[in-house]
């Protein structure tokens, strides 16, 4: 992979990190693929092959310190660097009040949206700033706006973006960036609109609902290609920001280099540019000046 961006990604198996590992594929990178299931990293893993990457994965849990420090030691075994590490790997319960809420559901919570990154962060280090790397935290606009019911997801979201400016503080060879992916269809939406008839006021249920029937909510494809563009161009400048996936600075290059498609999984519709590499990064740069 001497001419191939390695990175790892968390959360691999389906929604945002499934269109982010197709994205990044089209672009010949070497991808760990860290999730849950295996079954579906299974699947991700052929449709990685199928677009052009060359994909290992680990079937674990971010939670634990020790799984994650064996999957960045067996990415570098195997590709021989590591050039970015997008953390997506979230949880949203448990979606209860603070009164109700359960403890462990609660740590856990914490454990896997905010030690996650930082285990993954922590054994990754050494190989990033050799080679001058980024982390692409994935954030959520919970992280400043309150969710009723969502304290453990609110919480370490925001405390996903302070630690992100603070590694970027300590880490001036590294660009460590939080990003907010928008209000995207995955399961979790699907998970806040059955649980939050138990918890959420009515208006804020509304809301949720409203997205769904009005076709407001993102397809993964779309925050997923703005990660898989930070994840491999973008500016140490903007180390330690909490950064949107729809910025035009970030949302044109990001199509400008990827192109577009309607699914982020491969399809005989899917079209993107041709340019080699040192190109894109090139074109990439000039976009982002010229936006900034």
């Amino acid at each position: 992979m001497k001419n191939k961006p390695v990175v790892i990604i968390s959360g691999a198996s389906r929604g945002v990190g499934a269109s982010v590992a197709c994205w990044l594929a089209t672009k010949g990178a070497g991808m760990m693929l860290i999730a849950r299931s295996e079954d579906a990293l299974s699947e991700i893993s052929d449709k990685v092959r199928q677009a052009g990457g060359t994909p290992l994965a680990t079937v674990a849990d971010v939670s634990d310190q020790s799984v994650c420090q064996r999957a960045v030691e067996k990415t570098l075994a195997h590709f021989g660097r590591l050039d970015a590490l997008i953390c997506n790997a979230g949880v949203l319960p448990p979606l209860s009040s603070v009164a109700t809420a359960d403890p462990d559901a609660w740590r856990y919570n914490v454990a896997v949206n905010l030690l996650g990154p930082f285990y993954l962060a922590h054994s990754a280090l050494p190989e990033l700033r050799k080679q001058k790397g980024r982390i692409v935290n994935v954030s959520s606009g919970a992280a400043m706006h309150p969710i009723f019911g969502g304290s453990a997801y609110c919480a370490s979201k925001a405390a996903l973006n302070q630690f992100t400016a603070v590694l970027a503080a300590e880490e001036p060879s590294v660009t460590a960036i939080a990003m907010r992916p928008g209000v995207v269809d995955t399961e979790m939406q699907a998970f806040i609109r059955e649980q939050g008839k138990k918890t959420m006021p009515s208006e804020q249920l509304d809301y949720y609902l409203e997205l769904r029937d009005k076709g407001l909510l993102e397809p993964p494809s779309v925050p997923a290609r703005a990660i898989a563009w930070l994840a491999l161009y973008a500016p140490c400048e903007w180390s330690g920001k909490f950064l949107s996936y729809d910025e035009p600075r970030i949302s044109q290059p990001a199509l400008e280099i990827f192109g577009m498609r309607k699914t982020g999984l491969p399809s005989p519709s899917f079209v993107f540019l041709t340019a080699e590499d040192a190109e894109d990064a090139q074109r990439a740069q000039r976009i982002s000046e010229n936006l900034a």
